[in-house]
């Protein structure tokens, strides 16, 4: 199922320039260049604001406040590689602050890199744990990353610090329904509906539904959430599922491609329309949108089983090999990998390790066929 990265997070303030450090006095005109920089940076000069901490740092590229000033600029200017070198240098500076780490994880975050963001939220976390911003946005990055145990481990415990908070009660409610406990994740859904109808509100009964497989309701409250926010983070996605299981495939591919308009790194979008791709044999295409699913999400196994077998579908059959032997190590009871582990061993002309795995196929199957119930047998009529 997709993850839902709240729009309510991104209203969040977001890397802004840090105060001069107490240091050593540097050469007058580092002074001054850097109070320039400044006062061009809240201008909103940002282009003379990175020319300027520039010409700064190449008088004492030791200060941490300027390198990290620096950052902040890229991060608006939308240079997030930028701007996380330059944070990094900071921290190499600095590497007690807690403030150009949190910037650091904001940067990964806002540039949809959430498994970056999350090791430095939790080293801010460890060292101020009263950062409420960082539990939200490391809840947020959890869910994107499928984590939904962990947003329930992280949030539950923190009822009384957000007390009244929509996007807590928005992110803890979203995890709840995906982990399946559709009670206590109705608590807070109706929380987020008690503030007025949102986007937000309709979304995660969207989410509630389709954890129903009730996909014709899923469908009408998600286009509810999309009239009042097309732009709302993951809702396309979450649509396109609704009509990809009521057998509209057309308007399901455009909303999976509205998704990645949003955020190129949506993973369900991505994996949807590889898959579709795939089976329309536009393997370039397919490949472009599995790999990026796979570098969001490493570990899904649907993700890595699509990929590997367009993989074997294209002729790349070593490759194919090493990724299906890795996944039958992590998921050995899975029909569908042995059968095509098999296949390319056979095109490997490896004989008897594709009939060990056409063995573990036959027995896989029989084993699933023991545990259908019986049918029930009708009394003759008299």
């Amino acid at each position: 199922m997709a993850r839902i990265c709240t729009s309510l997070l991104l209203l969040l303030a977001f890397a802004t320039p840090a105060r001069a450090q107490a240091a050593a006095p540097p050469p007058p005109d580092f002074d001054r260049l850097l109070a320039r920089a400044m006062e061009l940076h809240q201008a909103g000069d940002l282009l003379g604001a990175v020319d300027t901490y520039k010409a700064a740092l190449a008088i004492d590229p030791t200060r941490a406040d300027a390198l990290s000033n620096l950052g902040a600029a890229y991060v608006r200017l939308g240079q997030f590689d930028d701007a996380i070198a330059q944070y990094e240098l900071a921290l190499k500076r600095d590497p007690m602050s807690s403030a150009v780490r949190l910037n650091i994880a904001l940067a990964y975050y806002k540039s949809a890199r959430p498994q970056h963001a999350i090791p430095q939220l939790k080293r801010v976390l460890a060292s101020e744990p009263d950062t409420r911003n960082a539990y939200l946005i490391l809840a947020d990055c959890y869910l994107q990353t499928g984590q939904d145990q962990e947003v329930v481990a992280l949030l539950r415990p923190r009822e009384q610090m957000f007390a009244g908070d929509l996007a807590f009660a928005y992110l803890l409610g979203t995890a709840l329904l995906y982990a399946g406990d559709a009670t206590e994740g109705q608590t807070y859904v109706d929380r987020v509906f008690g503030a007025g109808e949102s986007a937000e509100a309709h979304l995660l009964l969207g989410i509630a539904h389709l954890g129903q497989h009730d996909y014709g309701s899923a469908k009408t409250e998600l286009e509810r959430a999309l009239k009042l926010n097309p732009k709302l983070a993951t809702a396309h996605s979450l649509y396109g599922r609704s009509l990809l299981a009521l057998g509209e495939q057309g308007p399901a591919e455009q909303a999976f491609r509205r998704e990645l308009d949003l955020n190129v790194n949506d993973f369900e979008a991505n994996l949807q329309l590889g898959n579709i791709r795939k089976g329309a044999q536009r393997f370039d295409e397919a490949s472009i949108y599995l790999e990026r699913a796979t570098t969001i999400r490493p570990q899904d196994l649907t993700a890595r089983k699509l990929l590997a077998a367009l993989r074997l579908q294209t002729g790349k059959t070593e490759e194919a090999l090493g990724m299906l032997e890795a996944i039958v190590k992590e998921a050995p009871d899975v029909v569908e990998v042995h059968v095509l582990l098999a296949t390319a061993y056979n095109r490997l002309n490896r004989k008897e390790d594709a009939q060990h795995e056409r063995a573990i196929v036959d027995r896989l199957n029989a084993e699933a066929q023991a545990k259908q119930p019986a049918p029930i047998k009708k009394e003759p009529e008299r």
